[in-house]
């Protein structure tokens, strides 16, 4: 079953909701994803609706605030970004870099030592930028989480780096199941300023996803 999806940007929100409620037998939002999961007469799923962060809405789909702060999180292994958004509007952004990869092979030192074990010199200067890595990422984090009140927090990290931020010394200012956590469902090649950005920019529209054999029911989506 291939699966459409429709960009629905040049809508407006209010727009969108009611045709939902018009024109979809059922739905149901779920705050996790973000999403408004769309169903059949039977309760069964034909699609779902990807809303942008800034947007806050209740389970009946009115519209509670459409200028949420958004905290954007970008990591891999040496590299990370920040990005900050008041709705449609960046009011905060930053890098960083540390030495973690070896050159030769191409992967983080992490992942080198849980196969072979070792701790040569050039090994423990990649495990000192690890550590002042994460510690940089999570003091910003921290003074962000001081001058903002910060509504969600979208994340881009492998597992494996995942308890380094939360095992810092520089203790990181949200919990692993914090409430807030939204993890980008997009893929981003590098964790920079530039790739973040652009992600940020395609998670700002309302993207529908549905099934194909349900093309009909879309239809009304379709504006000009």
């Amino acid at each position: 079953m291939q699966q459409q999806l429709l960009n629905l940007f040049h809508i407006p929100f209010k727009e969108i909701f009611t045709l939902i409620k018009e024109d979809i037998p059922g739905y149901e939002y779920d705050y996790g994803r973000h999403i408004i999961k769309l169903k059949d007469e039977n309760h069964e799923a034909i699609g779902f609706l990807r809303l942008p962060l800034h947007l806050v809405i209740d389970e009946y789909l009115k519209i509670i605030d459409a200028d949420n702060l958004v905290l954007y999180l970008s990591i891999e292994s040496g590299n990370a970004a920040i990005v900050l958004m008041e709705g449609k509007q960046m009011i905060y952004h930053t890098t960083f870099s540390a030495y973690m990869t070896r050159k030769k092979q191409g992967f983080s030192q992490i992942k080198y030592l849980k196969k072979k074990g070792k701790s040569r010199a050039g090994s423990r200067v990649r495990l000192a930028e690890t550590v002042e890595f994460f510690e940089n990422i999570n003091t910003t984090l921290i003074a962000l989480f001081e001058d903002y009140d910060i509504a969600r927090i979208a994340l881009s990290c492998n597992a494996t780096l995942i308890p380094y931020l939360h095992q810092s010394k520089v203790a990181c200012p949200f919990e692993k199941k914090d409430s807030r956590l939204y993890k980008i469902p997009l893929h981003i090649p590098q964790s920079n300023f530039t790739n973040l950005e652009a992600t940020v920019k395609k998670l700002m529209a309302p993207v529908l996803f549905y099934d194909e054999e349900h093309e009909g029911v879309f239809e009304p989506f379709k504006w000009d």
